[in-house]
């Protein structure tokens, strides 16, 4: 049997559950599991997601293309995934490792299935450590005033998304246009607040009690994507901005690594800014 995920939204409505577990069944499918939300059952917003099997000799391409009448029906946005696949995970990384060593561990052990092409940075010190894990390293000498994106857009075009794991310049516009494809960004710093650089010094001089690092999409503005997950931890007057950071290190590993095991198993939808992650 194959395994597929279903990722539907429109606008709430009568009958779409109907329609969808009708579409399933005369596929010969089975239901595995199906969750929902309506931001508002009156005027708002439905999003749906189903992880069904159907029978081997169902093709994928067909079904996918099937469920464009049902689509079309309730006027909505829909993907049929075939679960398991292995993504093509393209990673970008500036000088912090610790967001890049935990990612190939997880990917190492089984853990984020995923294919990673390439590991893109701009501190040549990482060399060592992708490339004991057998994957390909590209140094690309970028700064704020070079950013060298035409080399970067080269590279990264055939994956399927990206990871800034800690990337530290701004992607352009063109840039994101050009790509076209979703682009995960952990923050080391809990948004909305503390936006741009250093949000730990941010954050000391504020007095918080509660820090946090946050994954998101990457949009055209910064620091301003659909967030995905959060993580965050209690701090006190004790704790000075060197303890900030090693807190925040921990932090910004958590978070990117739910967000990439929640994105890979199909389970986020993006609601304009916001996100429904099932």
């Amino acid at each position: 049997m194959k395994e597929f995920v279903l990722l539907f939204q429109s606008k709430d409505q009568k009958g779409i559950v109907a329609l969808i577990s009708d579409f399933i069944f005369k596929n010969g499918g089975n239901i595995l599991s199906a969750d929902q939300h309506s931001t508002d059952p009156q005027n708002g917003q439905f999003f749906m997601r189903v992880e069904f099997t159907v029978e081997d000799s169902v093709d994928a391409d067909k079904l996918d293309a099937d469920f464009t009448a049902v689509e079309q029906h309730f006027d909505a946005e829909a993907v049929v995934y075939l679960k398991n696949r292995r993504a093509r995970m393209g990673i970008c990384v500036s000088r912090p490792d610790h967001c890049l060593a935990d990612i190939l561990y997880l990917w190492r052990s089984g853990e984020l299935k995923v294919d990673i092409p390439f590991v893109v940075s701009n501190c040549e010190e990482h060399r060592r450590l992708v490339e004991q894990h057998g994957l390909p390293f590209h140094f690309i000498p970028a700064t704020k005033e070079e950013r060298h994106e035409e080399r970067l857009l080269s590279l990264v075009k055939d994956s399927d998304f990206l990871v800034l794991a800690r990337y530290m310049l701004v992607l352009s516009n063109e840039f994101l246009m050009q790509y076209g494809k979703d682009i995960i960004n952990i923050h080391h710093g809990f948004l909305p607040s503390f936006k741009g650089p250093d949000p730990h010094r941010q954050a000391l001089e504020q007095g918080v009690k509660v820090i946090g690092s946050t994954a998101h999409f990457v949009n055209d503005r910064l620091d301003e994507g659909p967030i995905i997950t959060q993580a965050v931890e209690q701090v006190s007057h004790r704790d000075d901005l060197a303890g900030l950071i090693r807190k925040g290190k921990n932090l910004e590993k958590r978070a990117l690594s739910e967000a990439l095991s929640k994105y890979l198993d199909c389970r986020v939808v993006k609601d304009g800014n916001k996100t429904i992650v099932f």
